[in-house]
């Protein structure tokens, strides 16, 4: 976030931060990251993205330098950017999001299985909201329960894919 995360105090809206901080912005220096892994022999690479996140991971999924990606609760994923996908990609999604609705982790979910290279996973996980995955409430048995689900699906696509 270049050193100016976004803080909630009621005076600056996230529309009016997001202007300066797009997630586009952050693929260069995540792809020199990567290329860094890779030059000190590390060829199996894969990303998590979370919300903002889900934007850069997708754009690296699309140049093929990952093994594999995870998206969760995306955000600024396009229909078009998944069908440049490359790379086995996992796309955990939440049942209340105004972000990344259900009819569009639908529509994820529709061209990734028409990809017959590209292993996927997609599922819209029920009782949860956008951010569920890394912004629940610990002491509510629910969402605890969704989130440890998530991780284990986030650590077995990683695990499967990364040792290919």
């Amino acid at each position: 976030m270049n050193k100016d995360p976004f803080v909630d105090q009621g005076n600056v809206p996230i529309t009016d931060w997001l202007k300066n901080h797009l997630p586009i912005s952050a693929v260069p220096s995540t792809r020199t990251i990567v290329d860094v892994l890779k030059q000190k022999g590390i060829s199996s690479v894969g990303a998590v993205g979370f919300c903002w996140g889900g934007k850069v991971v997708v754009e690296l999924a699309k140049l093929d330098i990952l093994k594999v990606a995870v998206m969760c609760h995306p955000s600024f994923v396009s229909v078009d950017d998944i069908k440049e996908v490359k790379i086995p990609i996992a796309i955990l999604a939440a049942e209340t999001d105004n972000i990344t609705p259900p009819a569009m982790a639908a529509q994820f979910q529709e061209i990734l299985g028409s990809k017959k290279d590209v292993k996927s996973f997609v599922k819209i996980y029920p009782g949860t909201f956008h951010g569920w995955v890394n912004r629940y409430d610990p002491s509510n048995p629910v969402q605890l329960g969704k989130a440890e689900e998530a991780h284990k699906k986030i650590f077995e696509w990683l695990q499967t894919y990364l040792h290919e």
